[in-house]
Protein backbone atom coordinates (compact mmCIF):
# COMPACT_ATOMS: atom_id res chain seq x y z
CA UNK A 1 0.00 0.00 0.00
CA UNK A 2 1.26 3.70 -0.71
CA UNK A 3 2.94 5.83 2.00
CA UNK A 4 0.56 8.95 1.75
CA UNK A 5 2.48 12.48 2.06
CA UNK A 6 2.16 15.71 4.10
CA UNK A 7 2.78 19.09 3.19
CA UNK A 8 3.28 22.45 5.65
CA UNK A 9 4.13 25.86 5.18
CA UNK A 10 5.60 27.99 8.05
CA UNK A 11 7.15 31.44 8.86
CA UNK A 12 6.29 34.91 6.98
CA UNK A 13 4.36 33.93 3.46
CA UNK A 14 5.39 35.14 0.16
CA UNK A 15 3.89 35.62 -2.86
CA UNK A 16 5.44 32.27 -4.56
CA UNK A 17 5.06 29.76 -1.61
CA UNK A 18 2.28 28.62 -2.85
CA UNK A 19 4.00 27.19 -5.84
CA UNK A 20 6.54 25.40 -3.89
CA UNK A 21 3.44 23.84 -2.41
CA UNK A 22 1.78 22.68 -6.36
CA UNK A 23 5.42 21.39 -6.82
CA UNK A 24 5.42 18.77 -4.02
CA UNK A 25 1.94 18.17 -4.79
CA UNK A 26 2.58 17.17 -8.04
CA UNK A 27 5.42 15.44 -7.62
CA UNK A 28 4.16 13.43 -4.70
CA UNK A 29 0.92 12.21 -6.83
CA UNK A 30 2.99 11.56 -9.86
CA UNK A 31 5.22 9.12 -7.88
CA UNK A 32 2.48 7.17 -6.20
CA UNK A 33 1.51 8.68 -3.15
CA UNK A 34 -1.37 7.90 -1.79
CA UNK A 35 -3.13 10.98 -0.41
CA UNK A 36 -1.48 14.23 0.13
CA UNK A 37 -2.17 16.07 3.49
CA UNK A 38 -2.00 19.56 4.29
CA UNK A 39 -1.10 20.76 7.38
CA UNK A 40 -3.42 23.67 8.56
CA UNK A 41 -1.14 26.39 9.76
CA UNK A 42 2.13 23.78 10.02
CA UNK A 43 3.19 22.39 12.74
CA UNK A 44 1.26 23.84 15.36
CA UNK A 45 -1.68 22.92 13.58
CA UNK A 46 -0.91 19.33 12.85
CA UNK A 47 -0.31 18.90 16.80
CA UNK A 48 -4.09 20.12 17.15
CA UNK A 49 -4.77 17.22 14.32
CA UNK A 50 -5.64 20.13 11.68
CA UNK A 51 -5.26 18.58 8.21
CA UNK A 52 -6.71 18.65 4.93
CA UNK A 53 -6.67 16.41 2.05
CA UNK A 54 -4.70 18.18 -0.69
CA UNK A 55 -6.58 15.81 -3.34
CA UNK A 56 -10.05 16.60 -2.35
CA UNK A 57 -9.00 20.75 -2.51
CA UNK A 58 -7.36 21.04 -5.79
CA UNK A 59 -9.23 19.63 -8.76
CA UNK A 60 -7.08 19.86 -12.31
CA UNK A 61 -5.16 22.19 -13.68
CA UNK A 62 -7.17 25.02 -13.30
CA UNK A 63 -6.92 25.00 -9.57
CA UNK A 64 -2.96 24.49 -9.50
CA UNK A 65 -2.79 27.57 -11.79
CA UNK A 66 -4.92 29.01 -9.48
CA UNK A 67 -2.49 28.10 -6.71
CA UNK A 68 0.92 28.95 -8.45
CA UNK A 69 -0.75 32.28 -8.72
CA UNK A 70 -2.22 32.86 -5.43
CA UNK A 71 -0.12 34.78 -2.78
CA UNK A 72 0.26 34.03 0.98
CA UNK A 73 0.49 30.63 2.44
CA UNK A 74 -2.63 28.35 1.04
CA UNK A 75 -2.66 26.12 4.12
CA UNK A 76 -2.00 28.78 6.58
CA UNK A 77 1.18 29.34 8.43
CA UNK A 78 2.67 29.60 12.19
CA UNK A 79 5.64 30.47 14.25
CA UNK A 80 5.63 27.52 16.15
CA UNK A 81 9.16 26.42 18.23
CA UNK A 82 9.23 23.11 18.82
CA UNK A 83 10.55 22.05 21.99
CA UNK A 84 14.29 20.44 22.80
CA UNK A 85 12.86 16.46 22.22
CA UNK A 86 15.65 14.91 24.87
CA UNK A 87 13.32 16.86 27.85
CA UNK A 88 10.80 14.56 28.64
CA UNK A 89 8.48 17.35 28.62
CA UNK A 90 9.78 18.04 24.80
CA UNK A 91 9.92 14.62 24.08
CA UNK A 92 6.02 14.16 24.91
CA UNK A 93 5.78 16.83 22.36
CA UNK A 94 7.22 14.27 19.47
CA UNK A 95 5.70 11.15 20.36
CA UNK A 96 2.17 13.13 19.79
CA UNK A 97 3.00 14.54 16.66
CA UNK A 98 4.85 10.80 15.54
CA UNK A 99 1.51 9.28 16.51
CA UNK A 100 -0.70 11.57 14.63
CA UNK A 101 1.89 10.99 11.39
CA UNK A 102 1.48 7.16 11.92
CA UNK A 103 -2.75 7.47 12.26
CA UNK A 104 -2.20 9.25 9.12
CA UNK A 105 0.03 6.57 7.37
CA UNK A 106 2.72 9.35 6.37
CA UNK A 107 5.55 8.31 4.80
CA UNK A 108 6.81 11.58 3.72
CA UNK A 109 6.71 15.07 5.61
CA UNK A 110 7.58 18.38 3.23
CA UNK A 111 7.93 21.78 5.52
CA UNK A 112 8.36 24.89 3.29
CA UNK A 113 9.78 27.68 5.54
CA UNK A 114 13.35 29.84 6.51
CA UNK A 115 15.19 29.25 8.79
CA UNK A 116 13.11 28.22 11.91
CA UNK A 117 10.94 25.74 9.47
CA UNK A 118 14.22 24.02 8.67
CA UNK A 119 15.22 23.62 12.30
CA UNK A 120 11.73 21.87 12.54
CA UNK A 121 12.89 19.67 9.67
CA UNK A 122 16.01 18.84 11.52
CA UNK A 123 14.51 18.17 15.04
CA UNK A 124 12.02 15.40 13.44
CA UNK A 125 14.86 14.33 11.12
CA UNK A 126 16.67 13.74 14.39
CA UNK A 127 13.94 12.05 17.10
CA UNK A 128 12.51 10.15 13.42
CA UNK A 129 16.24 8.87 13.60
CA UNK A 130 16.36 8.21 17.22
CA UNK A 131 12.92 6.16 16.91
CA UNK A 132 14.15 4.23 13.88
CA UNK A 133 11.02 6.03 11.87
CA UNK A 134 10.58 5.18 8.20
CA UNK A 135 8.93 8.41 6.95
CA UNK A 136 11.41 11.32 5.43
CA UNK A 137 11.85 14.77 6.33
CA UNK A 138 12.54 17.18 3.44
CA UNK A 139 12.76 20.77 3.44
CA UNK A 140 11.75 23.07 0.69
CA UNK A 141 13.33 26.70 1.01
CA UNK A 142 11.20 29.98 1.21
CA UNK A 143 11.77 33.84 2.68
CA UNK A 144 11.53 36.93 0.76
CA UNK A 145 14.46 37.75 3.46
CA UNK A 146 17.13 35.70 1.21
CA UNK A 147 19.40 34.71 4.44
CA UNK A 148 19.04 31.04 4.11
CA UNK A 149 22.82 29.32 3.51
CA UNK A 150 24.18 26.90 1.09
CA UNK A 151 21.13 28.28 -1.65
CA UNK A 152 22.33 30.61 -4.24
CA UNK A 153 18.62 32.70 -3.36
CA UNK A 154 15.22 31.81 -1.95
CA UNK A 155 12.25 31.50 -3.69
CA UNK A 156 10.21 34.16 -2.76
CA UNK A 157 13.28 36.95 -2.83
CA UNK A 158 13.10 37.44 -6.28
CA UNK A 159 9.26 38.73 -6.57
CA UNK A 160 10.02 40.49 -3.31
CA UNK A 161 13.18 42.76 -4.70
CA UNK A 162 11.30 42.56 -8.06
CA UNK A 163 8.10 44.61 -5.99
CA UNK A 164 10.68 46.95 -4.23
CA UNK A 165 12.31 47.69 -7.29
CA UNK A 166 9.54 48.78 -8.57
CA UNK A 167 7.86 50.98 -5.82
CA UNK A 168 10.89 52.70 -5.50
CA UNK A 169 11.09 54.33 -9.26
CA UNK A 170 7.30 54.90 -8.46
CA UNK A 171 8.27 56.98 -5.05
CA UNK A 172 10.96 58.69 -6.65
CA UNK A 173 8.83 59.70 -9.33
CA UNK A 174 6.74 60.77 -7.13
CA UNK A 175 9.43 62.72 -4.46
CA UNK A 176 10.74 64.88 -7.07
CA UNK A 177 7.29 66.74 -8.43
CA UNK A 178 7.59 69.90 -6.27
CA UNK A 179 11.22 70.70 -6.37
CA UNK A 180 11.41 71.49 -3.10
CA UNK A 181 13.98 69.88 0.38
CA UNK A 182 12.25 66.86 1.02
CA UNK A 183 13.51 63.54 2.51
CA UNK A 184 11.56 60.21 1.64
CA UNK A 185 12.63 57.45 4.03
CA UNK A 186 11.63 53.72 3.00
CA UNK A 187 11.42 50.77 5.56
CA UNK A 188 12.24 47.89 4.23
CA UNK A 189 12.00 43.97 5.52
CA UNK A 190 14.89 42.68 7.13
CA UNK A 191 16.20 42.58 10.44
CA UNK A 192 19.78 41.16 10.32
CA UNK A 193 19.87 40.33 6.32
CA UNK A 194 19.73 43.40 3.94
CA UNK A 195 18.75 41.47 0.48
CA UNK A 196 15.61 42.97 0.68
CA UNK A 197 16.58 46.42 0.97
CA UNK A 198 19.67 46.16 -1.27
CA UNK A 199 16.57 45.34 -4.09
CA UNK A 200 16.57 49.20 -3.66
CA UNK A 201 19.04 49.51 -5.95
CA UNK A 202 17.09 47.95 -8.74
CA UNK A 203 15.29 51.05 -8.99
CA UNK A 204 18.57 53.10 -10.73
CA UNK A 205 18.06 53.24 -14.86
CA UNK A 206 17.95 55.32 -17.63
CA UNK A 207 14.37 56.29 -16.85
CA UNK A 208 15.59 56.19 -12.88
CA UNK A 209 18.01 58.20 -11.19
CA UNK A 210 17.85 55.55 -8.54
CA UNK A 211 17.69 55.60 -4.89
CA UNK A 212 19.94 58.69 -2.77
CA UNK A 213 21.43 56.27 0.06
CA UNK A 214 20.43 52.41 1.36
CA UNK A 215 21.21 51.42 5.24
CA UNK A 216 21.80 47.91 5.61
CA UNK A 217 21.80 46.00 9.09
CA UNK A 218 25.41 44.62 8.21
CA UNK A 219 26.73 48.20 8.25
CA UNK A 220 26.56 49.41 11.99
CA UNK A 221 24.39 52.55 11.67
CA UNK A 222 25.29 56.07 13.76
CA UNK A 223 22.47 58.42 13.11
CA UNK A 224 24.64 61.43 13.84
CA UNK A 225 26.15 60.39 10.59
CA UNK A 226 22.84 59.28 9.03
CA UNK A 227 21.99 63.23 9.24
CA UNK A 228 25.22 64.13 7.97
CA UNK A 229 25.06 62.53 5.26
CA UNK A 230 21.26 63.57 4.25
CA UNK A 231 22.28 67.29 4.73
CA UNK A 232 25.58 67.12 2.40
CA UNK A 233 22.99 65.56 0.24
CA UNK A 234 20.25 67.81 -0.21
CA UNK A 235 22.90 70.85 -0.76
CA UNK A 236 23.37 68.76 -4.11
CA UNK A 237 19.71 67.71 -5.03
CA UNK A 238 16.53 69.24 -2.95
CA UNK A 239 14.63 65.76 -2.87
CA UNK A 240 16.60 62.47 -1.13
CA UNK A 241 14.63 59.43 -1.42
CA UNK A 242 16.63 56.82 1.46
CA UNK A 243 15.81 52.93 1.62
CA UNK A 244 16.56 51.54 5.28
CA UNK A 245 16.51 48.07 6.67
CA UNK A 246 13.57 47.83 9.83
CA UNK A 247 17.31 45.79 10.99
CA UNK A 248 19.81 48.57 10.63
CA UNK A 249 22.01 48.49 14.36
CA UNK A 250 23.82 50.56 16.19
CA UNK A 251 27.45 49.83 17.04
CA UNK A 252 26.47 48.91 20.26
CA UNK A 253 23.89 45.93 18.89
CA UNK A 254 20.95 47.91 19.35
CA UNK A 255 18.00 48.08 16.75
CA UNK A 256 17.74 52.28 15.97
CA UNK A 257 13.41 51.23 16.27
CA UNK A 258 14.40 50.85 19.52
CA UNK A 259 15.69 54.64 20.47
CA UNK A 260 11.55 55.09 19.77
CA UNK A 261 8.99 54.29 21.71
CA UNK A 262 7.43 51.64 20.17
CA UNK A 263 6.24 48.18 21.87
CA UNK A 264 8.44 45.59 19.97
CA UNK A 265 7.03 41.82 20.83
CA UNK A 266 8.62 38.82 20.93
CA UNK A 267 7.63 35.92 18.99
CA UNK A 268 7.90 32.41 19.57
CA UNK A 269 11.44 32.36 18.33
CA UNK A 270 12.40 35.10 20.35
CA UNK A 271 12.64 37.04 17.55
CA UNK A 272 11.66 40.76 18.15
CA UNK A 273 9.20 42.36 16.37
CA UNK A 274 10.53 45.74 13.96
CA UNK A 275 8.89 48.37 13.18
CA UNK A 276 8.91 52.93 13.46
CA UNK A 277 13.42 52.44 12.09
CA UNK A 278 12.15 54.89 9.26
CA UNK A 279 9.30 57.34 11.45
CA UNK A 280 12.16 57.49 13.94
CA UNK A 281 14.89 58.28 11.66
CA UNK A 282 12.03 60.69 9.65
CA UNK A 283 11.42 62.46 12.74
CA UNK A 284 15.14 62.83 13.49
CA UNK A 285 16.22 64.36 10.16
CA UNK A 286 13.28 66.85 10.92
CA UNK A 287 13.93 68.17 14.49
CA UNK A 288 17.78 68.88 12.91
CA UNK A 289 17.30 70.26 9.10
CA UNK A 290 15.24 72.54 8.00
CA UNK A 291 13.17 70.00 5.71
CA UNK A 292 10.17 68.01 4.98
CA UNK A 293 10.26 64.74 5.72
CA UNK A 294 7.57 61.86 5.18
CA UNK A 295 8.27 58.09 6.10
CA UNK A 296 6.82 54.47 3.99
CA UNK A 297 6.79 51.16 5.41
CA UNK A 298 6.08 48.89 3.03
CA UNK A 299 5.18 46.19 5.47
CA UNK A 300 3.86 42.82 3.83
CA UNK A 301 3.06 44.39 0.97
CA UNK A 302 6.94 43.25 0.33
CA UNK A 303 5.40 39.71 0.47
CA UNK A 304 1.90 39.27 -1.00
CA UNK A 305 2.26 41.43 -3.96
CA UNK A 306 0.98 38.39 -6.11
CA UNK A 307 0.46 41.28 -9.07
CA UNK A 308 4.07 41.42 -9.32
CA UNK A 309 5.34 38.11 -9.01
CA UNK A 310 8.49 37.28 -11.00
CA UNK A 311 8.40 35.08 -13.52
CA UNK A 312 11.83 33.62 -12.27
CA UNK A 313 10.54 33.14 -9.08
CA UNK A 314 7.39 31.36 -9.22
CA UNK A 315 8.93 28.61 -11.68
CA UNK A 316 12.14 28.21 -9.36
CA UNK A 317 9.40 28.18 -6.37
CA UNK A 318 7.45 25.08 -8.03
CA UNK A 319 11.25 23.47 -8.82
CA UNK A 320 12.30 22.97 -5.41
CA UNK A 321 8.96 21.71 -4.19
CA UNK A 322 9.46 19.12 -6.98
CA UNK A 323 12.92 18.47 -5.94
CA UNK A 324 12.06 18.16 -2.49
CA UNK A 325 9.57 15.00 -3.15
CA UNK A 326 11.84 13.33 -5.61
CA UNK A 327 14.63 13.34 -2.92
CA UNK A 328 11.92 11.79 -0.52
CA UNK A 329 10.59 9.38 -2.50
CA UNK A 330 14.69 8.38 -3.55
CA UNK A 331 15.56 7.94 0.35
CA UNK A 332 16.51 11.28 1.25
CA UNK A 333 15.28 12.58 4.29
CA UNK A 334 16.90 15.71 6.74
CA UNK A 335 17.86 17.78 3.91
CA UNK A 336 16.78 20.97 2.30
CA UNK A 337 16.84 21.44 -1.72
CA UNK A 338 19.37 24.28 -2.42
CA UNK A 339 18.97 26.46 -5.90
CA UNK A 340 22.72 26.29 -7.83
CA UNK A 341 23.47 29.05 -9.99
CA UNK A 342 25.10 27.74 -13.28
CA UNK A 343 25.57 30.78 -15.48
CA UNK A 344 23.97 34.60 -15.61
CA UNK A 345 23.93 35.32 -19.12
CA UNK A 346 21.89 33.20 -20.10
CA UNK A 347 20.94 32.67 -16.44
CA UNK A 348 20.69 29.07 -15.69
CA UNK A 349 20.11 27.38 -12.00
CA UNK A 350 19.99 23.81 -10.95
CA UNK A 351 19.17 22.60 -7.79
CA UNK A 352 21.09 20.00 -4.88
CA UNK A 353 20.78 18.79 -1.46
CA UNK A 354 21.88 19.87 1.81
CA UNK A 355 21.84 18.12 5.31
CA UNK A 356 19.30 20.82 7.28
CA UNK A 357 22.83 21.01 9.52
CA UNK A 358 24.12 23.30 7.05
CA UNK A 359 21.07 25.64 7.14
CA UNK A 360 18.95 25.91 10.12
CA UNK A 361 19.58 28.86 12.48
CA UNK A 362 22.04 30.09 10.43
CA UNK A 363 21.86 33.25 8.32
CA UNK A 364 23.46 34.86 5.20
CA UNK A 365 24.40 37.91 4.70
CA UNK A 366 25.01 40.92 2.16
CA UNK A 367 28.95 40.34 1.10
CA UNK A 368 30.02 43.82 2.40
CA UNK A 369 32.35 43.88 -1.23
CA UNK A 370 29.03 44.94 -2.81
CA UNK A 371 28.41 47.88 -0.46
CA UNK A 372 30.43 50.98 -1.86
CA UNK A 373 32.38 52.66 0.23
CA UNK A 374 30.56 55.21 1.39
CA UNK A 375 28.06 52.62 2.68
CA UNK A 376 25.31 54.52 0.58
CA UNK A 377 24.94 51.71 -2.76
CA UNK A 378 25.57 48.45 -4.12
CA UNK A 379 28.05 47.42 -6.39
CA UNK A 380 27.59 46.17 -9.91
CA UNK A 381 28.22 42.73 -8.39
CA UNK A 382 24.46 43.12 -6.76
CA UNK A 383 23.00 44.34 -9.53
CA UNK A 384 23.94 41.62 -11.61
CA UNK A 385 23.49 39.11 -8.98
CA UNK A 386 19.93 40.15 -8.67
CA UNK A 387 18.41 41.47 -12.03
CA UNK A 388 18.31 37.67 -12.80
CA UNK A 389 15.93 36.85 -10.70
CA UNK A 390 13.34 39.74 -11.31
CA UNK A 391 12.75 38.69 -15.33
CA UNK A 392 9.81 38.63 -16.66
CA UNK A 393 6.10 38.10 -14.78
CA UNK A 394 3.22 35.66 -14.54
CA UNK A 395 0.37 37.53 -14.98
CA UNK A 396 -2.90 37.06 -12.68
CA UNK A 397 -6.21 35.29 -13.73
CA UNK A 398 -8.16 38.17 -13.24
CA UNK A 399 -12.16 37.93 -12.57
CA UNK A 400 -14.11 41.46 -12.95
CA UNK A 401 -10.80 43.47 -13.22
CA UNK A 402 -9.50 41.83 -10.15
CA UNK A 403 -7.11 39.02 -9.43
CA UNK A 404 -8.46 35.71 -8.62
CA UNK A 405 -7.50 33.55 -5.85
CA UNK A 406 -7.94 30.10 -4.64
CA UNK A 407 -8.16 29.91 -0.43
CA UNK A 408 -9.04 27.48 1.99
CA UNK A 409 -11.72 29.07 4.42
CA UNK A 410 -10.98 26.70 6.96
CA UNK A 411 -7.04 27.97 6.98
Amino acid sequence: MAKNAIVGQSGGPTSVINASLAGVFESCKSRGAGKVYGMLHGVAGLLERRVCVLDDKLHGALDIELLKRTPSSYLGSCRYKLPDWHTPEGEAVYQKLFAILQELEIGYFFYIGGNDSMDTIGKLADYGAHIGSEIRFMGVPKTIDNDLMVTDHTPGYGSAAKYIGVVMKEIIRDATVYGTKYVTIVEIMGRNAGWLTSAAALAKAEDCEGVDMICLPEVPFNVDHFVEKVERMQKAKPSIVIAVSEGVKLEDGRYVCELADDVHAVDAFGHKALTGTARFLANTVARRLDTKTRCIELSTLQRCAGHLTSRTDITEAYQVGGAAAKAAFEGHTGEMVALDRISNAPYQCGTSLHPICEVANLEKKVPLEWVNADHTAMTQDFIDYAMPLIQAELTPIYVEGLPHHIYLPEA
